[in-house]
């Protein structure tokens, strides 16, 4: 079963315009500068058809931190609230690590100049050295580097990205490093008004520790290459560029979330600070260090976004939607009865040439379909495999068939 859709009224904060780290003007900027127990590698992550095995992470360090008397000067007074938040620290600050990067400029001679890109952080998430962190911060990247709280810098290879969701999973080398880990916590049962620590690189200041609460769930938020991130947790708590991908923790050191843009009029942390949660990248690390990219599903199709002088041109009965221009042959598409467009009634917008006469796709799996990236939202937890209920228009009356999704071809990665 694909999980429940987030209610497209939250889309207008996902209208907001993202822009880089350090970016200026309002915005949302990448950060670039419960109870799933996962010590055991038999423990399960939930994805779109249900549950599968995690790859046997090594979670070496993932004992639960409790809170333990502090041994402070005569006369030095500790709130609960201030031991939990050291206890939190000590116990996970050497599981963040800085990332660097590496990225290629050319001179006026076309010769390629290795130079500094972006920075942000990551989470130790096994002993064996694979890291968590957004995929904004590798973007572009020849070469990355990972500095552990030790001092020590090593070369990082990219194990798998995920785009839609800006994760990525890196690997290193630990060497003799014993590796700090960082467990996965759960956000079964967040509630706005909760606690949470965030510990990162900003400014390249190592480790800081910021806290604040949980100010909102659920929020749907677009990319800086428009697509919707879903259920993304909102805090208060002080992050600024270098946090990103860095963790957001619970008040027992559990990771729930992945620190990853800003709301910002200035470039700088007011307080709007927005974090992938944590089942999110539960159900994208398994497929991002098997295969390097989530194995997502697909309709066979080649879908065109419904505009409005193309609705005009061709008549179509509705001015939003995705008209279906192709079809492949003998796919399941095929076989659930959608038909696409007429390779004799064909136009040209741009370098597009789109069939006109095709069905026209106005849900897909209870997500309503008025753009491409609707598409994209609908099938992004869905394996290939799976069958998904499709709500189609065709002559001007709605239908509805199911289809069997395919792997996602590339081009549509």
């Amino acid at each position: 079963m694909a999980r429940s859709k987030t209610n497209h009224l939250g889309y207008v904060i996902a209208g907001v315009v993202i822009g880089l780290a350090g970016g200026l003007g309002f915005g949302l900027i990448p950060l670039g500068n419960g109870e799933i127990d996962l010590t055991e590698a038999t423990n399960v992550v939930e994805n779109g058809s249900g549950v599968r095995p995690l790859p046997e992470l090594n979670l070496v360090g993932t004992e639960d931190l409790g809170i333990t008397p502090l041994s402070i000067n005569a006369g030095q007074f500790l709130t609960p609230d201030e031991q939990n938040n050291i206890s939190v620290y000590e116990a996970r600050n050497e599981g963040v690590v800085n990332i660097s990067t590496e990225t290629l400029a050319y001179s006026l001679f076309f010769e390629p100049i290795p130079q500094e890109g972006s920075s942000g952080s990551g989470s130790i998430i096994d002993s064996r050295g694979y890291i968590l962190t957004n995929n904004h911060v590798i973007r572009s990247a020849v070469r990355v580097f990972v500095t552990l709280a030790s001092g020590t810098r090593l070369e990082a290879e990219v194990v798998g990205v995920d785009r839609e969701n800006d994760l990525a999973v890196l690997k290193i080398d630990p060497r003799t490093e014993r590796l700090t880990v960082i467990p996965l916590g759960s956000t079964d049962g967040l509630r706005v008004g909760q606690k949470v620590l965030a510990i990162g690189n900003p400014f390249s200041f190592d480790r800081t520790l910021t806290t604040g609460v949980i100010s909102g769930l659920g929020r749907p938020i677009s990319t800086s290459t428009g697509q919707i991130i879903n259920n993304m947790i909102q805090t208060d708590a002080s992050i600024n560029p270098g946090n990103s991908g860095g963790p957001l923790l619970d008040n027992q050191g559990n990771l729930i979330g992945v620190n990853t843009m800003i709301f910002t009029p200035t470039g700088g942390s007011v307080g709007v600070g927005f974090a992938v949660p944590v089942e999110t990248a539960k159900r994208v690390i398994p497929d991002l260090i098997e295969f390097g990219r989530v194995q997502r599903g697909w309709i066979d199709i080649v879908p065109i976004q419904i505009f409005p002088q193309l609705a005009a041109f061709a008549q179509l009965p509705v001015t939003e939607g995705v008209l279906i221009s192709q079809i492949e042959s003998g796919g399941p598409a095929e076989a659930a009865g959608l038909r696409g467009g007429n390779p004799r009634n064909a136009v040209r917008s741009g370098n597009t040439i789109i069939y006109l006469g095709g069905d026209i796709l106005i849900e897909i799996d209870g997500t309503r379909v008025s753009t491409l990236a609707h598409i994209f939202d609908a099938l992004e937890d869905n394996k290939p495999g799976e069958r998904v209920k499709v709500v189609y228009l065709r002559n001007g009356r709605q239908f509805e068939t199911e289809v069997e999704l395919i792997l996602r071809p590339d081009r549509y990665m």
